[in-house]
């Protein structure tokens, strides 16, 4: 599954091994060193998926993600210092798809490289196939696609793949570590990274993302999915 793929490291160091890993498993590479440019290229020319750095010069990595999101979900991964849990919790609401904290296994990047883009693509994903309906929301599994009445949303790789679980198997409630396990194939984890994409799912299907109809909570477990049409 090779890819186009915007590395963004102001170390260059960092951004030569990155990019050494992925050229191994067939991807075409380009590194960048700071956010402006990063943002110039991949607008003026989207890859497949960008490798992206929080801290950098001129523009940081949440800008570069948080305008990159006004135009396409392009799929994103960060890169976080070690221990910085709010930075990677900010950037998942900001619309990354999947993070990666610093120092890291460059091979365990590339691994993370090859499931985001399996997800973008639709492949191999815990979403599967058909078509999910719920009154006006109706999720096309096969075309990657989601509508709520006449309006697409526009969900990034992993919310697709929660919505779809979460929708597939109704009024059954699942722990946050059971979501990180069927739907990013994770056995382990930080849940925060849950909590942030179920609140980013509700801000685009609910009415009311703070009292959610649909993706309820489930005090002392986790998440259900409560289907306001009936089968």
């Amino acid at each position: 599954m090779s890819a186009r793929i915007l590395v963004v490291d102001d170390d260059p160091t960092v951004a030569e091994v990155v990019a050494r890993y992925l050229e191994r498993d067939g991807h075409v590479v380009e590194c960048v060193g700071d956010g402006a440019e990063a943002l110039r290229r991949a607008l003026s020319d989207p890859p497949d998926l960008l490798v992206l750095d929080l801290m950098l010069p001129k523009m940081d990595g949440l800008q570069v993600c948080r305008k990159l999101r006004e135009r396409w979900p392009v799929p994103v991964i960060m890169l976080t210092a070690l221990g910085e849990e709010i930075d990677r919790v900010v950037g998942l609401e900001t619309g990354a798809d999947d993070y990666v904290t610093k120092p890291f296994s460059p091979r365990e990047l590339a691994l993370r490289v090859q499931s985001v883009l399996r997800r973008a693509r639709g492949a191999s994903t815990p979403a599967g196939t058909g078509v999910l309906r719920d009154g006006t929301l109706v999720v096309d599994v096969g075309a990657h696609e989601v509508r709520l009445g006449d309006g697409q949303i526009m969900l990034t790789a992993r919310e697709f793949d929660l919505l779809a679980h979460l929708m597939r198997n109704p009024r059954q409630a699942f722990s946050r570590s059971a979501l990180l396990d069927q739907v990013w194939g994770w056995s382990f984890g930080d849940s925060s990274t849950v909590t942030v994409h179920v609140r980013r799912l509700r801000e685009k299907i609910e009415p009311d993302p703070t009292a959610p109809r649909r993706i309820v909570t489930v005090w002392g477990v986790g998440y259900r999915y409560e289907p306001l049409t009936q089968p």
